[in-house]
């Protein structure tokens, strides 16, 4: 298991259609800062939105809209919402 973040910028259709990303349900938050943890991987393709993510212990990563992320189990996060999100998720044990 990686502990990392995975980010691919704007990924093909190709890849979203195979993956079944709009299939997913979609998740939305305004503009806000808030903590966060994975109790299973995520990912996510992000519709609108500009944030950065803090892993705990880590370094800041910025994600945004065509962004198609992978976040471990286990990780612990703060959330700094920019721009308000509209994502697709799906969660992995």
């Amino acid at each position: 298991m990686s502990d990392e973040i995975k980010i691919e910028k704007q990924p093909p259709e190709q890849r979203l259609a195979s993956l079944g990303v709009r299939s997913w349900p979609i998740w939305t938050k305004e503009k806000s800062e808030f903590p966060w943890s994975y109790d299973a991987s995520e990912t996510c393709y992000f519709l609108e939105g500009d944030v950065t993510v803090t892993p705990e212990g880590g370094e800041p990563m910025r994600v945004g809209k065509g962004d198609l992320v992978t976040f471990p189990k286990g990780m612990r996060c703060t959330w700094k919402v920019a721009l308000p999100v509209r994502k697709h998720y799906h969660f992995e044990d």
